[in-house]
């Protein structure tokens, strides 16, 4: 089993938890280190959410926790594109829990810094991902 900090699409009540396999962890969580959260225009991509390898700039930033069984994490890695040339990183990181502030070491999917060349608009930093944000996110995927 894998804890996945998850702060974008794959959240429940977003456009991409279908593919979120795993069994969400109750309550809100947030980043111990602040990361950059952008929303980005892509060619392919309308305002999709991007958590930068930034570590110390921008929030601390707020998602959701899952606990992923193992054999689960190649699909969602295949999802985030991770391996391939635009794709995200899997990264480890610390969260906290919002109620009780009890550190875990968890997994997210950050986009390295170097793929911000590719955005046609970014807005944010943000502290949060909202469903205000999430509107218009669309994936052109054949």
């Amino acid at each position: 089993m894998t804890l996945l900090f998850v702060y974008g699409t794959l959240k429940q009540g977003f456009p991409n938890h279908p593919l979120n396999t795993g069994r969400r962890v109750p309550g809100e969580y947030r980043t111990v280190q602040p990361l950059p959260l952008y929303v980005v225009r892509l060619p392919q991509e309308e305002r999709a959410p991007w958590l930068m390898h930034l570590p110390g700039q921008g929030h601390c930033v707020s998602g959701q926790l899952f606990e992923v069984p193992d054999d689960a994490l190649p699909s969602i890695d295949a999802f985030e594109e991770v391996g391939l040339p635009d794709g995200y990183e899997r990264v480890a990181l610390t969260v906290v829990s919002q109620s009780d502030g009890q550190p875990l070491q968890a997994y997210a999917y950050l986009k390295p810094e170097h793929q911000m060349h590719r955005c046609l608009a970014v807005e944010g930093p943000f502290h949060e991902y909202t469903l205000a944000l999430a509107e218009g996110y669309w994936i052109s995927r054949g």
